[in-house]
């Protein structure tokens, strides 16, 4: 029965878009990670991206991770500034323990942005937090 099937809440999982400085090519990248702040390791880490607005969609990005650590983080991938005007999805699925987490993570369009930049648990930089 659906009223049987327990969907266990993610917590202290997120996925920030942030803003730093890149020694090698001299620019400022956009960069997104996700950020393991839970007392216990994650995984088989599976994240899949993606954007989309009513009249473009890019193509479908994919991330496996064997194992996040307790209490750190993990670059996801390099965010070009053009894809900040789309809605920009992330649904990560982990295990923790013999238990299956799932969460789909939201950036609105238009809310990256450099007014937006806010501290980020674990990382000692300002980003911007996905919903």
């Amino acid at each position: 029965m659906k009223k049987d099937i327990h969907i266990p809440v993610v917590e202290d999982v997120y996925i920030a878009i942030v803003n730093e400085y890149n020694a090698i090519y001299k620019t400022q990248d956009w960069n997104a990670y996700i950020i393991n702040n839970k007392a216990v390791d994650l995984e088989l880490v599976l994240i899949v991206t993606s954007g989309y607005s009513k009249k473009k969609a890019t193509s479908v990005f994919r991330k496996k991770l064997d194992k996040l650590p307790k209490q750190s983080y993990a670059k996801i991938e390099l965010m070009q500034e053009e894809l900040f005007a789309l809605n920009n999805t992330f649904k990560v699925t982990f295990f923790e323990g013999n238990q299956m987490f799932d969460k789909t993570y939201l950036f609105r369009e238009n809310t990256i942005n450099l007014k937006a930049l806010q501290s980020i648990p674990l990382m000692a930089v300002k980003g911007v937090l996905a919903k």
